[in-house]
């Protein structure tokens, strides 16, 4: 930063300071355009200047300044201050500061604080599958800017690539094409004036906004107030078509699976591997396999597994290579809908060959934990009594887990993630289900249930499926066979 840049940042803190004194360091940071970091090293730097500001015990920002220097202790007269608005004056002519109150500055007032006003919604997509804003919105890009001013009261502001699909596809009241603020990627400085035309200075935003546009909005004297919990109980309870939604996408899954699994019926043992069409049966093909199928349904999964053993023993390894014969496949597909953006989530695990005892044992015990946990679903149950019923079934059948209370003797294959999460827009959403979530379920909620069992160097067993919670129980989505044997789903 060259002396210029810096003075012009010097000379915006002082006109912050001149237009509120007594602000708190966070604010006069918010109205100076700068971190609170930055604020204090230019505070001392203008202490250094003879300029008498500092902040006190209480965490306010104390404006005594002293024109001619240190030298000179007396109060301000009318001409300092006359002199300290031309300053500020000055700086916001220049463009290097500029009073988001809209209004001439006055003579400084001790304690003002910035006028209240609507707080209105403000949402820039961190992508294209950006939850938050394809349910504020009904329409998913990569960008754009939506603000909701209340209720049916909302634009959405795209760009000309993107405007006749949002017009189309999206649920907001008006549609407005915006070419500039695309092309110099000024989201922030767009939504700054067209809240400051209806005089709105107060915010939220959704927590998943970058932080690029949070600093760009709050350094242009907006108000930004992260609302946590935007969207949450709205999208918690699926509506009927949701649901339906979500047991469509079930449905795809459960096509995918099939055909990996067929895949591996199909395959021959050489040597304790699968081999098909003259070489060895990977994971890759078997990808390959399940995409096409989800992408003739219209939907799509980049991320599946499809993992055999050894690496079915981490519960998120996507698997690679080729496939042993005799151990334990997890096939685990999340079909993501084209259309709706709703996903299912469905894994089973099968075995072509011989069946170990020991995988025997695990996937009865899972296959137990997994009624289990079903069975002690229903609104109004707290999100840790599923995982728990579930851990107790692990622990009582031999095996353990990572959660406290319920380890299990050492040596033994465990269970280290939660029993099961919310599904809909995103893959994983609220509510949970897992230790110290005392948080109730609601009717409405689709949820899975997935417990598991996985011994490093071994591999590892676990059994998925999807529901809607309701007032008396759990309504499956899903119908698929949890059968070892291949031949079970074909």
């Amino acid at each position: 930063m060259n002396r210029a840049e810096r003075l012009a940042r010097l000379l915006r803190v002082l006109a912050a300071i001149i237009a509120e004194p007594g602000l708190n360091p966070l604010e006069l940071a918010e109205r100076a355009g700068v971190s609170e970091r930055t604020l204090r090293r230019d505070l001392a730097h203008l202490r250094d200047l003879g300029y008498d500001v500092a902040f006190t015990s209480g965490y306010e920002v104390q404006e005594k300044l002293n024109l001619e220097g240190r030298a000179r202790r007396k109060p301000r007269g009318r001409g300092d201050d006359a002199l300290l608005q031309a300053v500020a004056h000055a700086v916001e002519t220049a463009g290097l500061w500029r009073d988001t109150d809209g209004a001439e500055t006055a003579a400084p007032r001790k304690g003002r604080s910035r006028r209240a006003s609507a707080s209105a919604l403000v949402l820039i997509p961190a992508g294209a599958d950006d939850a938050n804003f394809l349910y504020g919105t009904g329409f998913g890009v990569e960008s754009g800017l939506y603000i909701r001013f209340g209720e049916g009261d909302d634009v959405l502001f795209a760009t000309p690539l993107e405007v006749d699909r949002a017009r189309e596809q999206s649920t907001v009241a008006k549609v407005v094409e915006d070419r500039e603020a695309y092309v110099h990627g000024t989201w922030a400085r767009l939504a700054a004036r067209v809240l400051g035309e209806r005089g709105i200075t107060t915010v939220r935003v959704a927590p998943n906004l970058p932080a690029e546009h949070l600093e760009d909005l709050r350094a242009l004297g907006l108000e930004v107030g992260v609302d946590r919990n935007l969207f949450v109980a709205e999208r918690r309870r699926k509506s009927g078509k949701e649901a339906a939604g979500i047991q469509q996408a079930q449905s795809a899954a459960e096509s995918a699976v099939v055909e990996v699994v067929r895949g591996l019926a199909e395959a021959e043992i050489r040597d304790g591997v699968l081999w098909s069409n003259g070489g060895p049966l990977t994971t890759e093909r078997l990808y390959a396999r399940a995409q096409q199928t989800l992408g003739e349904l219209g939907y799509t999964c980049p991320d599946m597994i499809i993992a055999g053993a050894p690496a079915s023993a981490i519960p998120h390894d996507r698997g690679s290579g080729p496939i042993k014969a005799n151990a334990p496949v997890i096939i685990d597909i999340f079909p993501t809908s084209r259309a709706t953006h709703l996903s299912g989530d469905l894994t089973r695990t099968v075995v072509v060959g011989e069946v170990s005892e020991e995988v025997r044992k695990m996937h009865a015990a899972v296959l137990q934990a997994l009624d289990a946990g079903i069975e002690s679903i229903a609104a109004g149950v707290p999100g840790q009594d599923p995982h728990h019923a579930v851990c107790q079934v692990l622990v009582d059948r031999g095996f353990g887990t990572t959660t406290r209370g319920f380890e299990g003797p050492d040596g033994v294959a465990k269970m280290s993630h939660s029993t099961g999460h919310g599904v809909g827009l995103e893959i994983h959403e609220p509510p949970q289900l897992k230790d110290a979530i005392t948080t109730p379920l609601a009717e409405g909620d689709v949820v899975t249930v997935e417990p598991g069992l996985y011994r490093l160097g071994f591999g590892g067993v676990r059994i998925e499926d999807t529901g809607i919670v309701t007032s008396g129980g759990f309504k499956n989505f899903t119908t698929l066979t949890r059968s070892l044997n291949p031949q079970d789903y074909l």
